[in-house]
């Protein structure tokens, strides 16, 4: 689906502040009320915003972040990926090309904690090999 500036600019306001009223983001936009709820409508419809979610701030985080990056047997996903959603600590998984195959996001309280979880990850029948790479701060973020 083709997405006009309008709708480039409310999903940018919607990005900043996902309760902002709609209301006010008329006004911002310039635009009637039901405009801009028919719009968000019509996005949430076709796909475009897949819903509203609370982005938990630093103080909920936790203070470990790290990344792990794992090679895996051939036909052995299902497996890998049952044990990594049993683990705790990972938060999200994604199938990759190139030289590995999965990347890992892993959160943790203390180093114990994520070492841990690095060494259930390294164990998983399948598991070829892993490198890990513990995040040290953000410098950009845009994922909404």
């Amino acid at each position: 689906m083709q997405i006009d500036e309008t709708d480039a600019e409310l999903i940018a306001l919607l990005r900043r502040d996902a309760r902002m009223p709609v209301a006010e983001l008329a006004r911002k936009l310039g635009l009637a009320r039901t405009t801009v709820q028919t719009r968000i409508d019509r996005l949430l419809e076709k796909g475009v915003i897949a819903g509203f979610t609370l982005r938990s701030g630093d103080a909920l985080s936790a203070p470990i972040r790290a990344t792990a990056l794992v090679s895996i047997a051939p036909r052995t996903g299902p497996a890998v990926l049952s044990r990594l959603h049993a683990l705790p600590n990972v938060e999200a998984v994604f199938t990759v090309s190139g030289r590995v195959d999965l990347v890992v996001e892993i959160s943790a309280q203390t180093t114990q904690e994520l070492d841990r979880t690095l060494d259930h990850i390294a164990e998983a029948k399948g598991v070829q090999s892993s490198e890990s790479f513990i995040h040290l701060s953000t410098k950009i973020d845009r994922r909404g």
